[in-house]
């Protein structure tokens, strides 16, 4: 709860991303005190869980089997030091991550080189949105084939409006109440699924056995999985945009509201410390249900879609993947997993289109289109890209109608624009009062994680201009 506002800021329009002296709240000392404030980082799980692991992970293990097991724990760990880094400068700044990139050099008047290259990412994201929104509307086509045969176009034109239209209507009011809640429960139901069905494969025909996980840590990288593994490692776990979107969840759920102002006292530090501590908290709590879900979803590829050679692809990726539940429990569960299928995928749409415009947005202040303190203006831009950016992104889908390959560019694209988030978080750490720095142990695991990005980000360049590494 948050404490009572003044009398001023009662005249006023509330302001989430505003830090006042009357909004200072004292924080949870206990780990059940801390549990009641997290949120954030469901949001965050929800978003990447729909993507990345359901569409990119199950197609690794679908192409590789278990020989790339040990990229999905890396891939999932190594980038939450940095979500955390940047994440502790926004509670003691009060700025969203887009803020912050706008002062790394070079820049100009109106943000900086990172802002441009943010702008494009977007663009490309795009085609991943789509491809999210399209997949939802598969597994509605499929389960409800109206206006023609499941998969036709017709039918996933019908679902795709039907998607949007429920979408829209539920985050129109811009709350993020709602946002957290919907996520909340898309992320518990399809864990617990999902989860369930990967432990129990050692029951069924398609059993793994020790020595197949064994033989996924060896840290082996076929040549022939080399593309997917590096769009896998910008899509699973926290993304370049899920690191930047986390920062504006956190001002909204009130960790840096309730660390107030810097006035530069001792009770205002004392605050910070024990808000940066349930902050933490949040992103360890997501990194553990993105890892857990990443790891079922690529045994079950491996376990179930490898040795029949099923690899996702195009529209018929839902039904293929479907058939990591209908073989082992038969053809009723094939329902089972498109209910779960559609809830994580339209949980990460629901999230996409709940953040994307809050960024824009902000964007579209650093670049002097409007005042961003101006609250009134920007919940009505927020409000009308909205409405706007999901319709953009259903008919990207369906010009292009592959989900994967959709997926795939967005991934790419994400695992580019880590690296510049990498170096505005070392920037911005200079800022940092050193008391809210962890121990030297945790400065050398974000040295690793920068070291790791950026050999993803060189990887991809080299891609983009046709050389070819390994």
């Amino acid at each position: 709860m948050v404490a009572n506002a003044s009398p001023r800021a009662e005249h006023e329009r509330f302001d989430p991303y505003a830090l006042r002296k009357e909004h200072a709240l004292e924080p949870p000392r206990t780990l059940r005190g801390r549990l009641r404030y997290l949120g954030p980082g469901l949001i965050i799980s929800a978003a990447v869980i729909g993507s990345g692991e359901l569409i990119t992970t199950t197609g690794l293990g679908a192409q590789a089997g278990f020989v790339l097991l040990w990229l999905v724990v890396i891939s999932t760990a190594i980038k939450v030091w940095v979500q955390v880094e940047l994440a502790t400068w926004t509670i003691l700044s009060g700025k969203p991550a887009l803020e912050g990139y706008a002062q790394i050099a070079p820049k100009t008047r109106r943000g900086s080189w990172i802002t441009l290259l943010w702008i494009v990412m977007d663009f490309a994201k795009i085609l991943q949105r789509g491809g999210i929104i399209g997949g939802a509307a598969a597994c509605l086509s499929i389960m409800f084939p109206v206006l023609g045969e499941p998969l036709s176009f017709p039918s996933l034109a019908f679902w795709t409006l039907v998607t949007l239209v429920a979408t829209v209507a539920l985050l129109i009011t811009g709350k993020y109440s709602v946002v957290e809640r919907v996520a909340f429960a898309s992320v518990v139901v399809f864990t617990l699924v999902t989860v369930a069905l990967a432990l129990g494969l050692p029951l069924t025909p398609f059993a793994y056995t020790g020595g197949d996980l064994l033989g996924g840590l060896s840290f082996a990288l076929p040549v022939g999985a080399i593309g997917l593994a590096v769009a896998m490692f910008g899509l699973t776990g926290v993304g370049s945009d899920e690191m930047t979107t986390y920062t504006y969840w956190v001002l909204e759920k009130g960790y840096g509201r309730w660390t107030g102002p810097d006035d530069g006292s001792e009770e205002r530090a004392q605050r910070a410390e024990g808000w940066i501590r349930v902050m933490r908290l949040d992103a360890f709590v997501s990194w553990v249900i993105c890892t857990v879900c990443t790891l079922s979803f690529y045994l079950i590829g491996a376990a179930v879609l490898h040795p029949q050679g099923l690899v996702p692809q195009g529209n018929d990726m839902i039904t293929t993947l479907s058939r990591m539940y209908t073989d082992v429990l038969g053809s009723w569960a094939q329902w089972a997993f498109l209910l779960g299928a559609f809830a994580v995928l339209w949980s990460t749409f629901v999230a996409s289109t709940a953040s994307v415009p809050r960024l824009w947005t902000n964007t579209l202040g650093i670049l002097g289109v409007f005042d961003w303190t101006n609250v009134k203006v920007r919940e009505r831009i927020i409000r009308t890209l909205t409405v706007c950016y999901p319709i953009v992104w259903a008919l990207s889908f369906l010009l292009i109608q592959s989900p994967v390959v959709m997926v795939m560019i967005g991934g790419v694209a994400s695992g580019l624009f880590l690296v510049a988030v990498v170096i505005a978080v070392w920037v911005l750490r200079r800022q940092v009062d050193r008391r809210f720095r962890l121990s030297p142990v945790w400065t050398t695991a974000l040295v690793i994680s920068s070291i790791a990005i950026g050999a993803l980000g060189i990887y991809s360049v080299a891609t983009i201009f046709g050389f070819t590494i390994g």
